[in-house]
């Protein structure tokens, strides 16, 4: 059962409270959203996140630039309603979603699929409804919605009445994003199984985009990030024989190295680590992340990556640079 929403929001629990647009809402649902749902504005950018040049690319033409320009951004241009961030787990699809809303300057709403529907259960479909109207006042707005393939699965006999009415009701409110005042609320659903997606909710999401497993340019990107804050003794070669050691290897798996690798100095001080002076901790040396990988392997299959692949292939939204514009001229 989700924790009862503090007061901060709200001085009485009279509807008056609540600012017009949203009179005639659950103040409850509404408080839980404020409370619970809208993330505090992180500062995250896109020179956070290594790598992913296409996908940030394709973001930044299509959602943060109409969203700092809706002026000229209109018709045609405006905002999509819809985005599916789709690929492996732990490639940094949330870290686009908060950049995205840190760098337009707009509400980060953050809610999982799981939520709506067990959270608080017997409210989902009021939720969806609210939450969507919350964005709406509170837009420009970016809807973030994690395991968007459980909300949104393809359609079963044996699927339940509730689940259903609350996949009708997303996707009713989806469609309203996009045909109601300037269309400043995006919706990005992120996925790892995005075959298991419902062919009516695919096509809501107009702009799919592939977040792939980092190249080995980026991990050595990521690698120097995550050991930065501790002491080491990594030169640029080690760090190139790592990243290329770590083919296959997730944002997340990368992480979960180096946090083996940094319990590296502390394992060979044993019992003198209670006792010792944090500016004596011994470094993080290339021998500690050799060990750490003889203990770690990637936790994406080669077999699911092909599935990723072959989805993009079929349902992907592909880059289009200016210079791709400009080899057209040549075909006319």
């Amino acid at each position: 059962t989700a924790p009862r929403p503090s007061s901060s929001c709200s001085n009485s629990s009279e509807d008056d409270d609540l600012p017009e647009e949203l009179r005639g809402l659950d103040k409850e649902l509404v408080e839980k959203i404020l409370n619970e749902i809208i993330e505090s504005g992180q500062q995250v950018t896109f020179k956070d996140i290594a790598g992913l040049e296409d996908a940030k690319a394709i973001v930044n033409e299509l959602v943060i630039m109409p969203m700092k320009r809706p002026d000229i951004f209109t018709g045609l241009r405006k905002v999509p309603n819809g985005l599916l961030l789709f690929g492996p787990p732990g490639t940094g699809k949330t870290l686009i979603g908060k950049a995205i809303a840190y760098q337009s300057g707009a509400t980060f709403f953050s809610i999982s699929s799981s939520s709506l529907t067990s959270k608080w259960i017997g409210e989902g479909e009021k939720l969806v409804r609210t939450l969507f109207a919350v964005a709406a006042y509170r837009q420009p707005s970016v809807v973030f919605i994690d395991e968007i393939d459980s909300l949104l699965t393809q359609r079963k006999a044996d699927e339940n009445e509730a689940s259903r009415r609350i996949k009708t009701e997303f996707l009713v409110q989806l469609d309203g994003t996009g045909t109601s005042g300037q269309g400043q609320v995006l919706v990005i659903g992120a996925t790892n199984r995005p075959h298991e997606l419902d062919d009516a909710a695919r096509r809501r999401f107009v702009k799919r985009l592939y977040i792939p497993l980092p190249e080995q340019k980026d991990r050595e990107v990521l690698l120097r990030t995550l050991v930065r804050k501790n002491s080491h003794s990594l030169s640029d070669q080690d760090f190139l024989k790592i990243s290329t050691k770590t083919n296959g290897f997730s944002g997340a798996d990368l992480s979960s190295l180096c946090t083996d690798a940094a319990m590296g100095p502390i394992r060979q001080l044993g019992s003198l680590a209670l006792e010792i002076d944090p500016r004596d901790v011994p470094p993080i040396t290339f021998k500690h992340f050799r060990k750490a990988l003889r203990g770690t392997n990637p936790s994406v299959a080669q077999d699911d990556l092909k599935v990723y692949i072959d989805w993009n292939n079929t349902y992907g939204s592909k880059s289009t640079t200016v210079e791709d514009d400009d080899s057209d001229d040549d075909d006319e």
